[in-house]
């Protein structure tokens, strides 16, 4: 018997009870690091220093728009928003690929120090007009530095599709389905597929969610743990390898 995402939460609730109780709790597990088998390089360490440093001066412009995540966005340490905001500002990219558009909060975040030659493609299988709690508007793609494309990149056509695009990326944040194959599937293709123009950067959110543990301690780049500095749920950063 496979049990979906509530029944699997509400038999871990019966086997092991919250230690402390919060407005949104999750589990997770904690390993050691030394047997990582992909530990950070001189470059994350000196992004994710230089990252902090610039988030700490940032706020986010778009707190008017009625929903969540905006009612958050400037939390920090603790939401992302800011830290994605931050990221952006220090690597300059000419092409952001996100995968999993959501409610547009991050889409925006991101958008807010993207260079005035950049460009943040977004993924989504729902459009941002029908997304739930949206917060994305016509206008943000009026100037052409913002697209949404609604294809699954983790399976073959979708890939196919846009495998020349991803090539060009600067930086991935990568933010779907969290169930733990999705995201298995989008890796797999990418390291078998991608001739990658630079060496991008790739920030994985929701790394401490239990789907994704393993997705992340798996990951086949090198990779830091940026949580502390980001979502509670967890934020990696991984550098490309081909």
């Amino acid at each position: 018997m496979r049990l979906d995402h509530k029944m699997y939460r509400a038999v871990r609730r019966f086997v092991m009870p919250p230690a402390f109780e919060a407005n949104h709790i999750e589990y997770s597990m904690i390993g050691s690091s030394e047997d990582e088998p992909m530990p950070p390089t001189e470059r994350l360490l000196t992004l994710a220093i230089e990252a902090v440093t610039t988030t700490r001066q940032l706020r986010l412009e778009f707190r008017d728009r009625a929903g969540h995540p905006i009612s958050t966005v400037n939390h920090w340490p603790g939401e992302h928003y800011r830290l994605l905001a931050g990221l952006v500002a220090v690597l300059k990219p000419k092409l952001v690929i996100e995968i999993g558009t959501g409610s547009g909060g991050s889409t925006l975040a991101m958008r807010q120090t993207l260079p005035t030659d950049g460009r943040i493609v977004t993924f989504d299988l729902i459009g941002w007009q029908e997304a739930p709690e949206g917060v994305l508007r016509a206008e943000d793609f009026e100037d052409g530095r913002l697209v949404q494309y609604r294809d699954d990149v983790s399976q073959a056509p979708g890939f196919a599709k846009h495998q020349e695009m991803l090539e060009q990326a600067d930086l991935f944040f990568i933010d779907a389905a969290k169930d733990g194959f999705m995201e298995q599937r989008l890796i797999t293709r990418m390291r078998a597929l991608l001739k990658m123009r630079t060496s991008p950067i790739l920030i994985f959110d929701d790394i401490r969610l239990w789907n994704m543990l393993r997705v992340w301690r798996d990951l086949p780049w090198p990779k830091l743990d940026l949580t502390s500095f980001g979502h509670w749920t967890g934020t990696g950063l991984a550098e490309w390898r081909e």
